[in-house]
């Protein structure tokens, strides 16, 4: 299973590293919207939230599925702009303006993305001329829900109006909210597309697409790239080139847009302070097995807010140094603690970002 990209004849200086303020601003929707797939943005989310104004966050609901439960490809209209070759603008409103110049069809196409069932890797007619295409999306949208099916009703009868309300929804949502979190988060996505770009002038494609993700491989000599994803798909740079679109918000979600005539687009997270290898199911084992013991979770209770020594510790605990020293051992070969040396005492204390990848409700239990 995987996407694949054939890139057969593609030249290293038709691969391009560009930040997007329209698809960062696609991923800032998403992280709003399912907050359980971000918990290091809670902080930012409850914040946004709380500032919203209620009209527009009852605005942000009509067609959430855009961006909810699948990421449609409106947010990249410059991989789909007539002419191919067209790069993501340095501004939201000239992002906004590329996606004025897909065709209504393009457009409604993308749009219907939500459905999962239109197909939109292989050449043919779409909804808007196709009276089959047409019945068959109405019932796709009344399954998913009376939303989808007004909005699809309304998306089909007349696309002018509907592109009209996606552009003022989303200089709205910047006007409320993104447009900070973009002067704040662009520095960020700058640095690692010129990294990017560094390693693709110096290093060659290859280890340019291995720093974007461990699952993007490339076989250079069969001149295609594949993206390991539950989902299968397929399509070709063909006369066109490849984009690499950075993002901050949407970690961890790596996407791939391969849609028929478009140009593909690897849209990927850019590095976390966290540590870039996931724990094999070895460690995982080792560090639920060391935290489902009840002296060991009251233990973390008081290495989460400050640093101990073994001796503290056993007094707090009751316990003598000899069994707090085991049950420290426990949680050092697991890597859940920290240790250092200080003159003469060893002091202990958890490492709160290994435990938060395990799980934040036991984060919070022993925070509480």
């Amino acid at each position: 299973m995987g996407v694949r990209i054939d890139i057969a004849g593609l030249r290293p200086e038709d691969i391009a590293v560009v930040p997007s303020p329209l698809a960062e601003l696609g991923m800032a929707l998403h992280a709003l919207s399912e907050p359980g797939h971000h918990p290091g943005l809670q902080g930012w989310a409850t914040g946004v939230t709380a500032r919203l104004d209620p009209h527009l966050a009852d605005r942000m609901c009509e067609a959430d599925f855009l961006w909810r439960t699948t990421f449609s490809d409106l947010f990249l209209p410059s991989a789909g702009v007539p002419g191919g070759g067209a790069l993501p603008g340095g501004t939201l409103a000239e992002e906004l303006d590329l996606l004025d110049k897909l065709s209504d069809e393009q457009f409604v196409d993308a749009a219907l993305e939500f459905t999962c069932a239109l197909p939109h890797s292989l050449p043919g007619p779409g909804p808007l001329t196709d009276e089959g295409l047409r019945r068959r999306s109405l019932e796709l949208a009344a399954a998913r829900g009376p939303r989808q099916l007004r909005f699809t009703e309304r998306l089909l009868a007349d696309p002018p109006r509907t592109r009209a309300w996606l552009r003022r929804f989303l200089q709205d949502c910047d006007e409320a909210f993104f447009a900070d979190t973009w002067d704040r988060l662009r520095p960020q996505l700058t640095a690692d597309t010129r990294l990017k770009t560094d390693l693709l002038r110096r290093r060659g494609p290859a280890e340019a697409l291995a720093s974007v993700s461990p699952a993007v491989t490339l076989d250079e000599a069969a001149g295609l790239i594949t993206v390991d994803k539950l989902g299968d798909g397929r399509t070709a740079t063909g006369d066109g080139g490849l984009l690499l679109i950075p993002t901050s918000l949407g970690r961890p979600h790596l996407m791939v847009l391969h849609r028929h005539g478009w140009q593909p687009v690897l849209h990927y997270p850019v590095r976390s302070p966290e540590p870039a290898a996931p724990p094999t199911v070895d460690q995982l084992a080792l560090r639920m097995t060391a935290l489902s013991h009840p002296v060991r979770m009251r233990m973390c209770r008081h290495l989460a807010r400050s640093e101990y020594t073994t001796g503290e510790l056993a007094q707090v605990h009751g316990m003598t140094a000899p069994e707090i020293s085991r049950h420290l051992g426990v949680l050092r070969r697991a890597g859940l603690i920290i240790t250092r040396r200080r003159g003469r005492y060893v002091l202990h204390q958890l490492d709160v970002t290994v435990v938060a990848r395990l799980g934040s409700d036991f984060l919070e239990g022993i925070l509480r």
